[in-house]
């Protein structure tokens, strides 16, 4: 059977109706997933997405969409909520992209909805109980990200991906994309298997040689284990970004999280600490700055092209879903 007939029969009805090859979107990480690595997803057979995270603006989204130029596929765009209340014209451009999927995240607000979707652009958001499931549901949202706890980066601490994924497809009435620790072909068959539209993934494609990521951060990445995440507000306070206190993020642990976690109103009143910060991230000092990483870093050993680890996850989760119908 061709590599291609392979992707197929993994597909779901969601993919195929979004173009896509592999049912496969990558996680848009601020900071890390820029127009290369969402072109070479695309390409891949994927969803590409450009994330702008808390420091996403309208040039930084212009410097990253020529990348997509003349790639064969869709690609999806993918916003913070306080970001784009911030800067408006974030949003505008992202619409005047014409992305295939964009997706608002972080927030309550959903009069961006009926604007995108004049747009014909398909509308997403994370969601992190039922109830969330619902409201977005009811604005209008046309694809739920189910963001369990184990996903690196920012996101709603509470519960692990395939209980939320369990509780969010029973109320959905749209299709669902599963997130949150996804690195192992197991664990796509596994979400596929459970009835979920895709696979969304962040820290398996993080270190891929087409992020944004720094060398040390992707050196960082391919020496970590599950065991060394923390879930923490920390950076955001010393950085002082605005991020909504139920929306923690899933670091790598290192000096500054040893120093300042349980500590967290003695930094917010600390301005040489957040001076530190500040310029440790400026410099890449690691020991210091944050590396965002979920459950599944463990899975990260090497800095690879992101088409190599999507084929070995595809065919690896095609394996066993092939082994389990003998």
């Amino acid at each position: 059977m061709s590599e291609h007939e392979d992707a197929q029969q993994l597909s779901t009805e969601w993919s195929r109706s979004m173009g896509l090859r592999l049912p496969v979107v990558n996680a848009p990480m601020g900071g890390v997933a820029g127009g290369r690595l969402a072109a070479a997803v695309t390409a891949a057979g994927g969803l590409g997405m450009i994330g702008m995270g808390s420091a996403g603006s309208a040039p930084a989204l212009e410097t990253q969409l020529p990348y997509l130029d003349g790639v064969d596929g869709p690609f999806g765009i993918g916003v913070v909520d306080w970001v784009v209340r911030e800067r408006p014209e974030l949003l505008e451009m992202a619409i005047a992209a014409r992305p295939r999927l964009l997706s608002v995240s972080f927030g309550t607000d959903t009069a961006w909805v009926a604007r995108v979707r004049e747009a014909g652009i398909v509308t997403a958001t994370q969601v992190y109980d039922a109830e969330d499931a619902r409201r977005a549901q009811d604005a209008g949202i046309e694809v739920l990200v189910a963001r369990g706890e184990e996903g690196g980066g920012h996101g709603a601490a509470g519960m692990n991906m395939l209980p939320l994924l369990d509780a969010v497809l029973k109320v959905a009435e749209v299709p669902v994309l599963a997130a949150g620790g996804l690195a192992e072909p197991a664990d796509l068959e596994l979400v596929l298997a459970a009835g979920a539209s895709g696979a969304w993934l962040g820290t398996r494609l993080a270190a891929c040689t087409e992020s944004l990521l720094s060398d040390a951060g992707r050196a960082a990445l391919v020496a970590a284990h599950g065991t060394d995440t923390v879930v923490t507000e920390v950076f955001d306070v010393g950085l002082e970004l605005p991020w909504p206190a139920k929306f923690p993020a899933r670091v790598l642990r290192n000096e500054f999280t040893g120093r300042w976690v349980g500590h967290e109103a003695e930094l917010a009143a600390d301005a040489s600490a957040h001076a530190a910060l500040s310029a440790a991230a400026a410099a890449d000092d690691l020991r210091v700055a944050p590396v965002d990483a979920g459950l599944g870093v463990g899975a990260v050993t090497a800095v690879r092209p992101v088409g190599e680890v999507l084929r070995e996850l595809c065919a690896g989760a095609l394996h066993l879903r092939n082994e389990g119908h003998h």
